[in-house]
């Protein structure tokens, strides 16, 4: 059901390696029907090897049909086709982050009920095995936090910022030229892309619901050229971090800007390549890389879940592996931190006048917050000479604490400028 460059991908893989997979699987898996309301497009890559239709519920209704892959995209029509194909008792293949990310609930809990699979590997991270890894791979351990570049668009922009120095506008229309960002860039630079991605791993990692309306969300669109010029000073690199982290008071789930030592691996993924750290309490840090996006990496997964449920097919469902890693019966409703009670270090930058007392005023208001610094620099400002940049990096403190303490530097008068708050993470 949908077929664009990832259906076409996913057909085309299929076809090239056909033996390998059937002796894989134990059996043949064959497309017989593909739904794409322009029918020409589709039957020019699947000639006769299978029926094209235009409406999707007629793979629905087709009762030889055992999976249906859902590749439409987009939180509408996509639910409604996948619980009726749950409904009709069909296994679901989705790649689809954004429905699972906020209609998830409903849909495990329904294919749990009528003892169907629905697998999601390509959701996540495109090629990456990632949802495997956390589901199989990882089961022993108690995941404690997890940290990934899983947004291509966002790291090819990023990388283009620090490598030419430019700021996030020309870069973006750069990207948009290339093809890595749509023409409409909102859900990737904005964070959403990502959020949805970090929502469904956190509930693998943790046993807990999926609960997107929860997460904090904040894109690339205000980083500048200079916060990223003085980051790699400082021996940093600034990359859009999907964060979940468990805490004894709840979860942390987040999306923003940070910070990460140089030194750190995924702190060197550059272009449009996805990385994800897990850290478990026995296997320690994990890193799991490769390309996130693009139609045969994309397919790769889909056809790994293929795989995965022709194998499970007549298996007792009550002996699968859970959609969400827990056994239904063991979720928890884990309660998701709000933003001002997630504990993190800080990157400051301010503009401020040229003049005695300055620091000091700053540096007390952070002591007064129970805020501890780590770093200090100064650096001659763009904006002429009776200005200058301070650069503070914090250690780790309650986000409630520094937000108080940058309103109080705010409403200082040699505060020039608005300031520049950028979370860092040190994945130690």
């Amino acid at each position: 059901m949908g077929f664009g460059t990832v259906g076409a991908g996913t057909f085309n893989v299929l076809q090239r390696n056909r033996e390998e997979i059937e002796r894989r699987a134990g059996r043949e898996i064959r497309v017989t029907m593909v739904s794409r309301r322009q029918t020409g497009l589709a039957r020019a890559v699947v000639g006769d090897a299978a029926e094209v239709v235009a409406d999707a519920r007629a793979i629905i209704a087709n009762p030889a049909i055992d999976i249906v892959v859902e590749l439409i995209g987009g939180t509408a029509i996509a639910r409604d086709l996948v619980l009726e194909a749950i409904a009709a008792g069909k296994h679901v293949v989705t790649a689809n982050k954004a429905l699972l990310a906020v209609h998830g609930t409903e849909i495990f809990a329904a294919a749990h009920e009528r003892g169907v699979m629905v697998a999601f590997e390509a959701a996540v991270a495109g090629g990456i095995p990632i949802i495997k890894a956390l589901r199989e791979g990882l089961t022993a351990n108690r995941i404690e936090w997890i940290a990934g570049i899983i947004n291509g668009t966002t790291n090819f922009i990023l990388s283009e910022m620090r490598a030419k120095g430019l700021d996030f506008d020309v870069v973006l229309k750069e990207a948009q030229r290339l093809g890595y960002a749509e023409a409409d860039p909102t859900f990737d630079i904005e964070g959403v892309d990502a959020a949805h991605k970090a929502t469904i791993m956190s509930a693998i990692a943790f046993g807990t619901p999926v609960q997107f309306d929860k997460a904090y969300v904040e894109g690339i669109t205000t980083l500048s050229a200079v916060d990223i010029r003085y980051a790699e000073q400082l021996g940093y690199r600034i990359k859009l971090l999907g964060i979940t982290k468990r805490r004894q008071d709840g979860i942390e789930l987040r999306v923003h800007p940070t910070l990460i030592p140089t030194k750190r691996l995924i702190a060197n993924v550059e272009g449009a390549m996805n990385a994800v750290v897990v850290h478990g309490d026995a296997v320690g840090s994990t890193l799991h890389y490769g390309k996130g996006a693009g139609a045969e990496p994309t397919a790769s997964a889909v056809i790994a879940d293929l795989v995965d449920i022709t194998r499970l097919h007549t298996a007792d469902p009550d002996h699968r592996v859970p959609h969400l890693a827990f056994q239904p019966g063991a979720m928890q409703a884990t309660r998701i931190l709000p933003m001002s009670e997630v504990v993190t270090s800080f990157y400051l930058r301010l503009q401020v006048a040229d003049q005695t007392g300055v620091l000091a005023r700053i540096t007390g208001i952070l002591a007064e917050g129970g805020i501890s610094i780590d770093a200090v620099l100064q650096r001659e400002s763009a904006e002429g000479e009776s200005q200058t940049d301070l650069i503070i990096l914090t250690h780790d403190t309650v986000e409630g604490r520094m937000n108080d303490a940058l309103a109080q530097m705010q409403a200082l008068p040699t505060v020039l400028a608005p300031i520049v708050r950028i979370r860092k993470e040190e994945l130690s």
